[in-house]
C-alpha cells in the first residue's frame, strides 16, 4: 500500500482536463463531505505525484480533516472535487481555460431550467469546460445541494466543478461571468418602492462581493427584478469593474415581440430580425417594431396594421408574462432561462451582419440622447468577445421617441429611490405610477 501523509488544505484545487479515464489514475487530491485532504508522498518533494501501488478500487476511504478557515472560498461538491493527475500526452489539447460560472438564486426555478443547460456545453461551446458556483440563503441551502446532486449525476463531461455556498465573498471568487437571479419576489401589499429597497440591497451587497474577489472583466447579468435599477445599484457598488460589464435581462422580451410578430405575419420567428426593446423592464418597456425586419423588409411594410402595432402589439408584449401566470399559475421560469442563455450566447457569438439584439446596459456615452447614468434597454451588437457596441443605425418617430420618454422617466425616478444604495445621497421616491409586471408580485 503506499505510504502518504496528510496535508489539510484549505481550497478547492481546479482539476486538470482530461478526455476520458483509462484504467487507474493517480488521485492527488481528494474532497469528501466538502473537507478537504491533500494527499502527498512523504518522502516527495512538494509538487510531485503520488505513488500508489494498488489498485483503484483498493484505495481506502478518503478521510475527512478539519479546515481552520472554511470560509477561504467556496466549498465544492461531490465527484466535482476530485482532481486526477494526467500525464501532459493524455490531456485534451483542444479543450479550452475552465471558466468560472457564478449563479444566484441557484436553488430557484429559474437556475433549475438554466445550470443543465450551461453544464451541456450548448452556450459556451463543446471544447469551453466548466466551473459552476451556486449561490442560496440559509434557508435553501438543503436545496442547492439537491441542484449540485443532480449535477452531479448528470455526467456533463464539461462540468468540471460545481461548488456552493451561502456568502457572495465565497462564491463569486475569480467569477468570470455573474448571473444574479435570486431576488425577493414582490408580497401582497408591497410596493414598488419598498421592493426597490429590499432588493436593491441585496444587489448593492453582491456588488461589493464581485468587486472584491472577481474577475477584473467580469460579465454580469442581472435578471431579479427591478432588474434595471438593481444592475444600477449593483454596478454604482462595484467601481472596478466596467460599468460596460453589466446588463439587465430584457432578453425575453425581445423574444415574446419576436413571437408576436411572426404570429401577425404568418411566418417561422427565425424571419424575424432586428426587435429591440428599449427602456425598462417594466410595463413602461417599448418594443420597437419602427427598426424591427421581417424577411429583411421593415414589419411596417408587411404588417401594414398600424392601430394593431401601436395597441395590441405592444400590449401583448409588455403584459405576456402576466397572462402566463393567469393560464399556468407559475411566472415563466423556463422561458426565463432561455433568454438569460440567449443573452450569453449573444456576447460569445459574433452577431450577424446588419441584425441586434437587446440588453439593459449603462447609458453613459449613448448616441440617441437617451438619459446618462441609468441602466436601459438599447439594441447592442458584438464581435463575440463578451464586449458589445450600441447600434447607431437605427431611426424614431414621434410615436417611439414619445414612448422611450415615457420609460426613461420612470427609471430616472426608480434611480432617485435608490441613491441611498448608490451612494448618491438621500433616497427621494416619487414614482409616477405602479408598472411592476405581473411576475414579479
Amino acid at each position: 500500500m503506499a505510504v502518504a501523509e496528510l496535508n489539510p488544505s484549505s481550497s478547492c484545487r481546479r482539476p486538470a482536463l482530461y478526455s476520458s479515464l483509462k484504467g487507474s489514475h493517480d488521485v492527488l487530491t481528494r474532497y469528501y463531505n466538502r473537507r478537504s485532504v491533500f494527499l502527498r508522498p512523504a518522502a516527495a518533494s512538494r509538487g510531485s505525484n503520488i505513488c500508489c501501488s494498488v489498485a483503484s478500487n483498493d484505495i481506502p476511504a478518503t478521510l475527512a480533516v478539519k479546515i481552520d478557515d472554511p470560509k477561504k472560498k467556496a466549498e465544492c461538491y461531490g465527484v466535482f472535487c476530485l482532481t486526477y493527475d494526467l500525464k501532459a500526452e493524455e490531456e485534451t489539447q483542444s479543450w479550452k481555460k475552465l471558466i468560472n460560472v457564478a449563479v444566484s438564486g441557484a436553488a430557484g426555478m429559474i437556475s433549475n431550467h438554466l445550470l443543465f443547460r450551461l453544464a451541456s456545453g450548448e452556450v459556451f461551446g463543446p471544447n469551453q469546460p466548466i466551473a459552476l458556483k451556486l449561490l442560496g440563503s440559509q434557508r435553501s441551502i438543503q436545496a442547492l445541494e439537491g441542484v449540485a446532486m443532480e449535477l452531479e449525476d448528470s455526467l456533463f463531461p464539461l462540468l468540471r466543478e460545481v461548488s456552493i455556498g451561502i456568502d457572495p465573498y465565497e462564491v463569486f471568487q475569480d467569477a468570470e461571468w455573474a448571473l444574479l437571479i435570486g431576488a425577493k419576489p414582490r408580497g401582497p401589499g408591497m410596493e414598488r418602492a419598498g421592493l426597490l429597497d429590499i432588493n436593491g440591497q441585496i444587489f448593492a451587497e453582491q456588488g461589493k462581493a464581485l468587486n472584491a474577489v472577481a474577475s477584473r472583466n467580469v460579465k454580469v447579468i442581472v435578471v431579479g427584478n427591478p432588474c434595471n435599477t438593481n444592475a444600477l445599484i449593483c454596478l454604482k457598488n462595484a467601481p472596478n469593474i466596467p460599468a460596460k460589464n453589466f446588463h439587465a435581462l430584457t432578453r425575453l422580451d425581445e423574444n415574446r415581440a419576436k413571437c408576436q410578430l411572426a404570429l401577425k405575419a404568418g411566418v417561422f420567428y427565425d424571419r424575424v430580425s432586428n426587435v429591440t426593446i428599449w427602456g425598462n423592464h417594466s410595463t413602461t418597456q417599448v418594443p420597437d417594431f419602427l427598426n424591427a425586419k421581417i424577411d429583411g423588409s421593415p414589419v411596417k411594410e408587411v404588417i401594414k396594421d398600424t392601430k394593431w402595432l401601436e395597441e395590441e402589439f405592444t400590449e401583448k408584449v409588455q403584459k405576456r408574462g402576466g397572462v402566463l401566470i393567469q393560464k399556468w399559475g407559475r411566472s415563466s421560469a423556463a422561458s426565463t432561462a432561455v433568454s438569460i442563455l440567449d443573452a450569453i450566447r449573444s456576447l460569445v457569438t459574433p452577431t450577424p451582419e446588419g441584425d441586434w439584439f437587446s440588453s439593459g446596459v449603462y447609458t453613459s456615452g449613448n448616441p440617441y440622447g437617451i438619459a446618462e447614468d441609468i441602466v436601459f434597454s438599447m439594441p447592442c451588437r458584438s464581435k463575440g468577445d463578451g464586449d458589445y457596441e450600441l447600434v447607431k443605425d437605427v431611426v424614431f418617430d414621434d410615436y417611439l421617441w414619445g414612448r422611450i420618454k415615457k420609460t426613461e422617466a420612470e427609471l430616472l425616478a426608480e434611480k432617485k429611490c435608490v441613491a441611498h444604495l448608490t451612494g448618491e445621497g438621500v433616497a427621494v421616491c416619487d414614482l409616477p405610477e405602479d408598472t411592476m409586471l405581473p411576475g414579479e408580485m
